[in-house]
């Protein structure tokens, strides 16, 4: 597939490098899809842009820029002239263009708003309204809305008159005389249907919706959920304001994959591959920052058991085994805990039924490689060491038992810290992987060395 991408690139490459007339070439180009052409435009230089803007119509040129990055575009928009940017914006889907307009200079963004059309200039202000994380800010006004008492014959020509402005057509929305949301129907029921039958026998008025002023984070389950091709979004006086297609629902999912991966991370927001220095540096100052101290109080915890570590100094030897297996219970611990957490309805006794669980996953993990690390370390010593049989294997029955007790306890810790997060109702995802795996490190140290001291110096008497 990457070889088909590639080659297609170099097609499309060698098509706008050739000496083609403007008439042969927009028609060549034509049969890419855009998203190709949007990848291409990042090898051209800003002339051979330049060309190709003045070449390709703004429908098509707009449809290219729904693939391109905001930064990408507004330098493409920057090298065209104004208006013909102030007429891409305007056939761009409404909450493209808003999130562009918003990372354009002040004035810019004013003088593209004065030559853009009224009705874009008009839905524009209906998105721009919204916060950033609200659902209304990612909603599109590219969409067929009908009246709920037509005909089928009527509601057709309605459709055939609205389809020149939108494109989505694909699922048909319904309104009352004052703008109610009243339900929705797929394209092909209206198509199929009889022309002289009532459309209130065909909406479906049980149809999900959203509020344009929820949360994006509060919706992003109910969003996944619904394979809609698009979804309303109604004002607090339940018109219609617009919709939410199924592109801008995959964009929300995988902006949403990627804050929790930079969160579990240790990173205080997501970095790109061109951020600079020190924006890099402020994301992730904070919590190396917290990661540091806890680091400390891990090496002050080692230092108290200054006697174990002098009298067997063979006990450092297995320190890191004990530590990694209790960060890696811990981190998987905390990815399934986040992930149950997306479901708002959960009760209190599941999610004791959850740490339980997670609890019992580390005991009976903790016990098969406690084991295996009982008779692989014991081995070790004896035969690498050589060391007494009985010496090697109290050794390593101190190993085997700081093993479990680690993955239990780490099992618990990655399961309560993001409970805990989310009682304050904090992001579960900011208890991120280092703090997780460095709060585990302090459990291990406290476990296996306090087991080293109980069971080899003061029962055993190894020193």
């Amino acid at each position: 597939m990457e070889k088909r991408i590639q080659d297609y690139q170099a097609e499309i490459l060698a098509i706008l490098r050739g000496n083609l007339s403007p008439g042969v070439l927009r028609s060549r180009l034509e049969d890419y899809h855009e998203n190709d052409l949007a990848e291409v435009l990042a090898d051209l230089s800003a002339s051979e842009r330049k060309r190709i803007f003045r070449i390709l119509d703004t429908e098509f040129l707009s449809d290219i820029f729904e693939y391109t990055e905001e930064e990408d575009t507004a330098l493409y928009l920057d090298e065209m002239d104004l208006r013909k940017a102030a007429a891409i914006l305007s056939r761009m889907e409404t909450d493209t263009a808003v999130l562009l307009l918003r990372s354009l200079p002040t004035e810019k963004r004013a003088l593209l708003m004065i030559l853009m059309d009224e009705e874009a200039r008009r839905n524009l202000a209906v998105v721009a309204a919204f916060d950033e994380d609200e659902i209304g800010s990612r909603m599109t006004t590219n969409y067929i809305v009908l009246r709920e008492n037509l005909t089928v014959k009527q509601a057709m020509s309605s459709l055939i008159e609205q389809a020149a402005r939108n494109d989505n057509i694909a699922t048909l929305f319904f309104t009352t005389e004052d703008g109610t949301f009243f339900g929705a129907m797929d394209l092909k029921d209206l198509i199929t249907a009889r022309q002289d039958t009532q459309l209130e026998e065909l909406i479906v008025t049980s149809y999900p919706y959203f509020y344009g002023h929820e949360a994006i984070d509060d919706c992003m389950e109910r969003l996944k959920d619904y394979s809609e091709s698009s979804l309303p979004v109604l004002d607090d006086e339940n018109r219609l304001l617009g919709v939410i297609t199924s592109q801008s629902v995959v964009e929300l999912v995988d902006d949403e994959m990627g804050e929790d991966y930079a969160r579990l991370a240790g990173l205080t927001a997501e970095e790109d591959l061109h951020e600079p220095l020190r924006e890099s540096l402020r994301k992730r100052l904070p919590w190396l920052t917290v990661l540091l101290v806890l680091g400390m109080v891990v090496s002050s915890v080692v230092g108290a058991f200054e006697a174990v570590v002098s009298q067997l100094t063979i006990v450092m030897c297995f320190q890191s085994l004990i530590l990694d297996m209790a960060g890696n219970v811990g981190t998987q611990s905390l990815a399934v805990t986040i992930r149950v957490l997306m479901d708002e309805t959960l009760t209190g006794r599941q999610k004791l039924s959850l740490v339980g669980k997670e609890m019992r996953v580390g005991l009976c993990s903790g016990s098969i490689l406690g084991s295996l690390s009982f008779l692989a370390v014991g081995l070790y010593i004896f035969l690498f060491k050589g060391q007494t049989l009985g010496f090697s294997f109290a050794v390593s029955a101190c190993v085997g038992l700081a093993l479990l007790a680690a993955m239990v306890i780490s099992g618990a810790v990655g399961t309560c810290t993001p409970l805990f997060f989310h009682k304050l109702h904090v992001d579960p995802a900011v208890a991120s992987g280092p703090l997780i795996t460095t709060v585990n490190d302090l459990v291990a140290v406290i476990t296996y060395y306090g087991l080293s001291w109980i069971l080899l110096l003061q029962v055993l008497h190894l020193a």
